[in-house]
């Protein structure tokens, strides 16, 4: 089953065009992991989905129903969620109250405290700490464990890796794997090629708002999306 249709979307900052002409699908149980270079408009592309920034063409389609206009918050009602780049957490709030503050609008499924907790257990004897007390890592999987109490239908990961030390990454990493392995739906932004590579059944990649190479992951090789990731290939075929 589709639940993300995305056909010919624009997005703008003022004058620079974001992300151009864009369109690809996502099916349910899949994993897409969108790999590109800063700049590329990876993070745009993901708010636009999620309802943070408001396209200027084309349309986005969730579950066959056409989410283009539909405000954030509907959005997340309907199961569309991000973790933003960045995590913003509420730094205030233990571990538990973050989870908990997206329970409050939760949708049926399960998700829960305990069940994210078991999924992150990095987070256990760190429930009751601040998210202003905790490492990189630490917020990270807050941030993605608040994400799964409102019980995703649409995952949405924007740079998990980004600014964390590469054990904190690991660790993120295996307990990404465990919610993707119960079936999660997730559209995943990331620089880190193998990290990407990693988890995702396909892999679409970015360069200068448009995607320049789409695939399932076992069918691309790395140098594909290496030379795409850089625009090696665009060069090459300009110059021949």
């Amino acid at each position: 089953m589709t639940v993300l249709t995305v056909e010919h979307l624009l997005a703008r900052h003022g004058l620079l065009h974001a992300v151009r002409d864009v369109s690809f699908t996502v099916e349910e149980g899949e994993t897409v992991a969108v790999v590109g270079a800063n700049g590329a408009g990876k993070t745009t592309l993901l708010r636009a989905i999620a309802g943070a920034h408001r396209p200027s063409g084309g349309t986005i389609h969730f579950h066959g129903s056409d989410v283009t206009r539909v405000p954030a918050h509907r959005r997340v009602g309907n199961g569309i969620v991000l973790v933003p780049e960045g995590r913003r957490l509420f730094p205030g709030l233990t571990v538990e109250e973050n989870l908990l503050v997206a329970a409050q609008r939760s949708r049926p499924g399960r998700w829960t405290v305990e069940t994210v907790l078991a999924v992150f257990p990095m987070l256990k004897p760190l429930r009751r700490a601040r998210a202003s007390t905790l490492s990189g890592g630490e917020q990270q999987a807050t941030a993605i464990g608040r994400a799964l109490m409102a019980n995703p239908r649409l995952l949405l990961l924007d740079e998990v890796s980004l600014g964390l030390a590469p054990i904190a990454v690991e660790a993120v990493y295996a307990s990404l794997r465990t919610v993707i392995d119960e079936g999660a739906t997730i559209l995943l932004v990331e620089q880190d090629l193998t990290r990407a590579l990693d988890v995702a059944d396909r892999v679409l990649c970015m360069l200068e708002g448009r995607v320049v190479l789409a695939g399932a992951r076992d069918e691309l090789t790395r140098e594909q999306i290496t030379e795409a990731y850089f625009g090696l290939r665009s060069r090459r075929e300009v110059s021949a």
